[in-house]
């Protein structure tokens, strides 16, 4: 049965390839990203069967106006994924410039937040459905140089704990950490390192599968997506 499926950061990286794995099963696709080009591009390529906007997900009154308009045309969601994220560059805790700081806590901790404010109440009112956070393994232990990066995924994993325990029995929340994936954030970190790891396309084929069968019964566990 086909599902309507929410996903953030949806113009490139995990985002993307989850965006046209879903696409290619069968599923309604509501998604956002910042750049407005990138957004359109992949409209285009997809179709009118799928919504995707150009969403600052830090704006809260931005992301309330998205959802208020998304839940009224599609309804509550079956999985909300809470997939945007960025890394600072490498650099140690202390040299890191603080606007550097700030845009990866919004984005990564505040997005998180926000989407879930706004898309999470109809999900609570249906008794149904699956919110997915995306950690990372820099959320259960921590690296020099991406301090910031791990703050925030640390944070992901006690908000989503937190949150499960606030849910009704017919939902969940789920800090998903990927595994390791070959996107520009991954390069920004290790460079032609990365190269090694598994591309975003291949991760989605066995990601999305893994993601449709989460259920009530995974409510606060910290889970990985299998290799």
């Amino acid at each position: 049965m086909a599902r309507t499926i929410v996903i953030t950061g949806i113009t490139r990286g995990i985002g993307r390839g989850l965006v046209e794995e879903f696409d290619r099963l069968g599923h309604k696709i509501i998604g956002c990203g910042r750049s407005v080009d990138q957004v359109s591009e992949l409209q285009n390529a997809l179709g009118s069967d799928h919504h995707f906007s150009a969403v600052d997900v830090t704006d809260d009154a931005l992301v309330a106006d998205w959802a208020s308009k998304m839940l009224q045309a599609h309804g509550a969601p079956d999985l909300l994924i809470n997939n945007a994220a960025i890394i600072n560059r490498n650099s140690p805790l202390i040299d890191v410039p603080v606007s550097e700081f700030d845009a990866v806590i919004d984005i990564n901790i505040k997005g998180v937040a926000n989407v879930s404010r706004h898309f999470v109440p109809a999900m609570i009112e249906r008794n149904h459905g699956v919110i997915v956070n995306l950690s990372s393994g820099w959320g259960r232990s921590t690296s020099p140089d991406v301090a910031p990066y791990c703050a925030t995924k640390w944070a992901i994993e006690g908000l989503s704990k937190a949150m499960a325990d606030e849910l009704p029995s017919g939902l969940a929340c789920v800090p998903l950490s990927p595994g390791v994936v070959n996107t520009e954030m991954l390069q920004s970190c290790f460079g032609g390192g990365a190269d090694t790891a598994r591309k975003p396309d291949a991760f989605a084929k066995v990601a999305a599968p893994f993601l449709l069968a989460l259920g009530p019964k995974d409510n606060g566990q910290s889970l990985t997506v299998p290799a």
